[in-house]
């Protein structure tokens, strides 16, 4: 039998091929290795009882993880020295304003240009309403939160691949998606499909209930009338005076809605994660980390580079370079908590045991990509009537986050206008910054096409280029997680380490609080057990 011709595949079929694995993989680590979408499991503030007998710890990272154990542990009595490679506290807890500026792996820098008061969040940028560690903190600290909103029934879902590339607006859509579905179960219920699954009297609860959930009618139709349209918008608003009566706008057929593939954007919004109520702290996500450097950024040494790790039986001795002077210099402590990416830690020098070493080179890091564009006017809401939310689309960019504050402000506003994973990062970043902007523009001009008369400026930040971090966050499958996730948060003589990565919660802050707070507790039970 002759073999079938291996047909040529291109780069843009190939990058869609990878960035869809890595989407997959992403959402799996998520929802399936990371044990289901679960609240944390912080119960409130810790106690570190007992005397800390003089005992000192040195902290590697001025990250979430690394400032909540710096907090803990001075409260407790402990000796805390925190070192940050950084010129500022927060790791990844960050955002850029106008004058920052950034270099990323290979020395392309960028300034950002944003106007007073405008600002993107590269790393972090939302709080689930269950974090409760990081809620925590932000009220003990001081530290602002308002509504995020992650669903907007105005924003858009968007396929080059239906309705022309004509971005639709999600409420109708998602309206159209249940109403079909809801006739489709409501005709199954009448014809007795569902007879061994459902009781008669469950089956007329069922059927009114789908009635209600689908805007079904009289005959338990989804079609053209007052009920539909009170769902998915009118083709002509109710309104006031003689021309007040309204008209009913006409649903999309089942197979359109189907074709288009729109519903996959569905879903997202339903994941725990991102359900109601989502935060934001007030001005930027960097104010979580200004309001730890309040608490305890007297024990922070900035500018210091870690290049080795060594212990024995008496403590532990950490060489670090000081990224000012170049200096080389050492700090010595009793313990060390290392809160450093895996991705960096695997290049360091230390003398963990085999154990924990196979861990730190067991998990690699997902490749991520931000792009905030800076626009004359915030155009989203004075012409298309969108306040905050998120549009999702098939093209590279991904996404465009609207901002969840300052609604109706006058002036230039930002977009998130790009956050993609995988494959299409790994694209963006291999142009110059410049390019990267204009391309993300070219893009997001299909969906808005006032982004070009509108645009300003732009910045990004490709984070397996930032170089202290090399990716977004660590990613777990089943079989590493089964094999390492233990050995990596063991104590291994006198180092234990504590970060999203050596978290249930990963990509998330609370990964990291709950992760360190895990930690310090069974590093004080060692001490008080002498």
């Amino acid at each position: 039998m002759a073999e079938k011709p291996v047909l040529p595949m291109s780069k843009r079929d190939l990058l869609s091929l990878i960035g869809s694995t890595a989407g997959a993989t992403a959402m799996y680590m998520a929802m399936t290795s990371l044990g289901q979408a679960q609240a944390s499991p912080f119960k409130g503030p810790l106690k570190l009882d007992g005397d800390a007998k003089g005992a000192s710890v040195l902290i590697l990272g001025a990250g979430v993880a690394g400032m909540v154990a710096a907090l803990e542990l001075s409260r407790a009595g402990y000796k805390v020295q925190v070192l940050e490679y950084n010129d500022r506290v927060g790791g990844r807890s960050w955002t850029l304003r106008g004058g920052d500026t950034f270099t990323e792996l290979g020395g392309q820098a960028q300034t950002c240009t944003f106007s007073p008061g405008n600002y993107i969040n590269p790393g972090p940028w939302r709080i689930p309403w269950h974090h409760h560690g990081l809620v925590h903190y932000c009220n003990e600290l001081g530290v602002a939160l308002e509504p995020f909103t992650q669903l907007n029934y105005n924003a858009y879902l968007h396929s080059t691949k239906a309705f022309g590339g004509k971005p639709q607006r999600y409420g109708p859509l998602q309206a159209d998606y249940y109403g079909h579905v809801s006739e489709l179960l409501a005709k199954a219920v009448n014809k007795n499909a569902l007879t061994e699954d459902v009781t008669s009297e469950d089956s007329a609860i069922l059927l009114e209930s789908l009635r209600s959930w689908g805007a079904l009618d009289k005959n338990m139709r989804y079609v053209k009338g007052n009920a539909t349209s009170d769902r998915r918008g009118w083709a002509k608003q109710p309104g006031g005076g003689l021309t007040a009566e309204p008209v009913p706008s006409e649903p999309m057929t089942l197979d359109t809605v189907l074709k288009s593939g729109l519903w996959r954007g569905i879903g997202g919004n339903l994941t725990y994660d991102h359900q109601y109520s989502i935060f934001q702290p007030v001005g930027g996500m960097d104010s979580v980390a200004k309001g730890f450097e309040r608490a305890v950024g007297q024990l922070v040494r900035l500018n210091s580079k870690v290049t080795a790790i060594q212990q024995d039986e008496k403590g532990v001795t950490v060489s670090y370079d000081d990224t000012k002077s170049g200096a080389h210099l050492q700090a010595k402590a009793d313990y060390c908590l290392c809160t450093i990416p895996l991705s960096i830690l695997s290049q360091i020098e230390s003398n963990v045991g085999d154990a924990l070493n196979a861990a730190i080179h067991a998990v690699p890091y997902m490749p991520s990509i931000k792009v905030g564009l800076e626009f004359k006017r915030r155009f989203w809401e004075q012409d298309e009537q969108i306040y905050g939310g998120i549009t999702s689309t098939d093209l590279p960019i991904s996404q465009i986050s609207y901002p969840s504050s300052n609604y109706g402000s006058k002036g230039p506003g930002v977009l998130l206008s790009a956050y993609t994973m995988g494959a299409y990062a790994y694209e963006f970043t291999s142009l110059a910054p410049a390019e990267r902007v204009a391309r993300t523009l070219e893009w997001g001009s299909q969906i808005h096409p006032q982004y070009k008369d509108e645009f300003l400026n732009g910045i990004s930040v490709g984070w397996h280029r930032v170089p202290w971090t090399l990716g977004c966050f660590g990613i777990w499958t089943a079989e590493t997680r089964a094999e390492h996730y233990k050995n990596l948060c063991q104590l291994d003589g006198r180092i234990l380490l504590a970060g999203e990565h050596a978290s249930y919660l990963g990509g998330w802050q609370e990964g990291g609080i709950t992760s360190s707070l895990d930690a310090i507790s069974r590093l004080h039970q060692r001490v008080m057990a002498g």
